[in-house]
């Protein structure tokens, strides 16, 4: 039997695709050495928005949804172009952005992990799609500028909390739950994984030169 994909309805994959875009753009238009115009933040905000289901629907070889429907260009870019003219007021609501770009994760993450796993992509490499969904537009982002790949960073937890979801809901799919419920669990983890380490600043081990490894165990 081919597993269920998990749909959300067009208004809620939209605005996942704007909050990316807002981020993208609010993210852009405080590198001001870089001197981005209008058209080079419409970029940012469609490869912040749509990437990620970008980089899935290449690895599935399918057609992007992006250019299978009217709505998701217009949007990312229309997005992105109110995230720079209105970044003082998305500035003060940057609490809400971040929270709703929590949810943003999970619910690419779970879209991608379903999907591949639809096309019959064996668990582990549909985790590995589903992450990639989750993330790929801050990776496209962070390429297009030239700068370090966020999610890199120590403290961000972007890929360890889609990872978290995704592997929830492959189990729980394997277990026979409904794929509803696999998602909304998968949206639910990986939100609160994101936003823990947002406040309480969760992360994981930082990398360690060999040397300060034996240093420490000689101490």
């Amino acid at each position: 039997m081919t597993p269920a994909l998990f749909n959300i309805p067009l208004w809620l994959d939209l605005s996942a695709v704007a909050i990316g875009a807002i981020q993208g753009a609010m993210f852009a238009a405080h590198l001001t050495e870089r001197r981005i115009d209008l058209l080079g933040i419409s970029l940012i905000g469609v490869l912040g928005g749509l990437g990620g289901g970008l980089l899935r629907d290449i690895l599935l070889t399918q057609p992007p949804a992006a250019i299978r429907d009217n709505w998701y260009l217009p949007v990312a870019a229309t997005a992105a172009l109110l995230g720079m003219l209105l970044l003082r007021l998305f500035a003060r609501l940057n609490g809400l952005i971040i929270a709703l770009d929590a949810v943003t994760i999970g619910l690419f993450g779970a879209i991608g992990t379903s999907k591949a796993l639809a096309f019959g992509v064996p668990v582990v490499p549909a985790v590995f799609v589903g992450v990639l969904t989750a993330v790929g537009g801050s990776i496209l982002r962070d390429v297009a500028l030239n700068l370090p790949i966020a999610l890199m960073h120590v403290g961000s937890l972007y890929a360890a909390a889609a990872t978290g979801g995704t592997v929830l809901l492959v189990v729980l799919q394997k277990l026979g739950v409904d794929i509803f419920i696999a998602g909304t669990a998968c949206v639910l983890v990986t939100t609160s994984i994101r936003l823990g380490a947002v406040r309480y600043g969760w992360s994981l081990p930082e990398q360690r030169a060999l040397g300060s490894w034996r240093g420490r165990r000689g101490e």
